[in-house]
C-alpha cells in the first residue's frame, strides 16, 4: 500500500481535474487509458471463443461512457476503478443483450475464476447481471469487488490496493460473493452473512 502522504498518481491527477486544472486531464487520460486497455484485454480473455467485441471496442466504449462531455468527478483511484469496472460490465451486458435480441447464436458467457472456488463457472452474462443486481440490494460492496475482479480483470492484490483494504479480506469477500452469486443463480435461498 502507498503511504498516505504520497497519493497514487492517478488519484493526484483526478483531484487536479476535479479542481478544474485542464492540463491535468491531458496527463490523466494516457494513464487511465493504458490501464483501462489492460483491464479490457484481461476481461475479454475470459470470454467465449469468437466473441465479437474486441478489447479496443470495449475500452473505447467504456472510455466514452466515463469521460464523454464532462470532466470526471472521481474522488480517488479506487473510486475511478470501481466506476470503470461497472461501466465495463454495462458495456458487456449491453453487447450481450444486443446479440440475444438479434438471435445470432449462443449468448455471451462469463467464466468466474475457478481459483476462487472449486465450483465450475455457471450462467450467461445476462443471468449474471441480474444476479449481481439482486446481490447489490443486499451488499453493494461485494458487487463492486466482483466488478473490479471479474469485469475489469484486476487481481485481488490490485483490488486491495485500489480500495486500501487487506488483500486477505478482499480474497475472502470475493469467495463469499461468488458463493452468494452461485446460490442466487441456482435459486437457492441466500443465508444472511455472519460477521
Amino acid at each position: 500500500m502507498m503511504p498516505q502522504d504520497s497519493p497514487h498518481p492517478i488519484t493526484a491527477l483526478l483531484e487536479r481535474v476535479r479542481l478544474g486544472q485542464k492540463e491535468a486531464m491531458d496527463d490523466l487520460l494516457p494513464l487511465v487509458y493504458r490501464e483501462l486497455r489492460r483491464l479490457a484485454q484481461s476481461s475479454l480473455q475470459r470470454e467465449r471463443a469468437g466473441h465479437t467485441l474486441q478489447p479496443t471496442a470495449l475500452i473505447h466504449e467504456a472510455f466514452l461512457r466515463l469521460f464523454e462531455g464532462h470532466a470526471p468527478s472521481f474522488t480517488d483511484r479506487a473510486h475511478f476503478f470501481g466506476v470503470a469496472s461497472r461501466v465495463m460490465r454495462q458495456v458487456l451486458v449491453d453487447h450481450a443483450r444486443t446479440r440475444a435480441a438479434q438471435k445470432r447464436g449462443p449468448q455471451l458467457r462469463v467464466e468466474m475464476n475457478v481459483n476462487l472456488a472449486a465450483i465450475p463457472p455457471h450462467g450467461d452474462l445476462l443471468e449474471l447481471d441480474e444476479a449481481l443486481d439482486r446481490l447489490a440490494v443486499e451488499d453493494a460492496r461485494l458487487v463492486t469487488l466482483i466488478e473490479m475482479r471479474f469485469f475489469a480483470g484486476m487481481t485481488a492484490e490490485e483490488v486491495a490496493e485500489a480500495r486500501s483494504e487487506s488483500v486477505h479480506i478482499v480474497r475472502h469477500d470475493l469467495r463469499y460473493a461468488q458463493a452468494r452469486l452461485r446460490r442466487i443463480l441456482d435459486g437457492t435461498p441466500v443465508r444472511p452473512r455472519i460477521e
